[in-house]
């Protein structure tokens, strides 16, 4: 299953990439908090008929029943087992546990390890895929045995022809470790809108993570913040991989090659049939 990652809700951005994707049929991943900025977007994709949605980083609860009153199906990723009980009282059809260990957006803790058991236990009887760190068929087969339905992957498929980033980017995430990694607020400060405070940002270390993580209160300074947002719009502009941000999870340790999407997905299932 595919799905669009539909950001901050840009809907005509949105609708793009949904095109370009007809007719094979794909959901959209949502970010919860920033729904109320675009009361639009998914009135849209609900019109369109879209299918799944996926709600992450926030309280699911009020767009749960008009998704279903449109036919479509709830998946919402949680990041601790509170949510993961709330989000199904709430009527989600699918639930995804998302660990430390995963790219973007997430929670300095708990691990997939210590949360997964957990959500799948409070969950039951929904399904609950695996997300933060995955990037082989063995551990996707762990996963299974574990009782997990599936698995969710990001960083993997970062690395792929189809993703939306430079080359340069992309070799970045096959040459970098999980040593190379760190979350971190820093970019959300720089680039906007800055989350809530409960999450933060795991991405590639480079020279502006080194000078400004966990610095948030001095890089906040309205002097200092003017001219670092400077120094960030040209690094974009210039695509400077030692200044802007390459997101990228623990999962990067399995990125050996820049890979079609289909590959790495048929490479992550043949290996995890073989070790079922």
């Amino acid at each position: 299953m595919g799905l669009v990652g539909g950001g901050y809700g840009d809907p005509a951005w949105i609708d793009e990439q949904l095109t370009i994707a007809h007719p094979v049929d794909v959901g959209v991943g949502l970010i919860t908090w920033a729904l109320e900025q675009h009361p639009n977007t998914l009135p849209g994709l609900l019109r369109r008929g879209t299918s799944p949605i996926w709600l992450s980083f926030g309280d699911p609860s009020p767009y749960v029943e008009p998704i279903h009153h449109a036919g479509s199906t709830v998946i919402a990723q949680v990041n601790g087992v509170a949510e993961a009980v709330a989000a199904v009282a709430a009527g989600a059809d699918v639930i995804v546990a998302q660990g430390s260990e995963a790219g973007g957006h997430g929670v300095d803790r708990p691990s997939l390890s210590a949360l997964l058991p957990d959500v799948i236990e409070a969950a039951a009887p929904v399904p609950v895929l695996a997300a933060g760190g995955i990037g082989t068929g063995r551990q996707l087969a762990e996963l299974w045995r574990a009782g997990a339905a599936g698995a969710a992957l990001g960083t993997v498929l970062y690395a792929s022809h189809e993703a939306l980033d430079t080359p340069a980017a992309k070799q970045l995430l096959v040459e970098r470790t999980a040593a190379d990694t760190a979350r971190h607020r820093t970019f959300d400060i720089l680039r906007g809108p800055e989350w809530p405070s409960a999450y933060t940002g795991r991405s590639l270390m480079n020279e502006t993570v080194r000078r400004w993580a966990h610095q948030d209160e001095q890089l906040r300074r309205p002097d200092v913040l003017a001219a670092e947002r400077a120094t960030y719009r040209r690094a974009v502009e210039a695509d400077d991989l030692g200044r802007r941000v390459v997101w990228a999870g623990t999962s990067v340790d399995h990125v050996d090659d820049v890979q079609p999407a289909a590959t790495i997905i048929h490479r992550i299932m043949d290996e995890a049939s073989h070790d079922r």
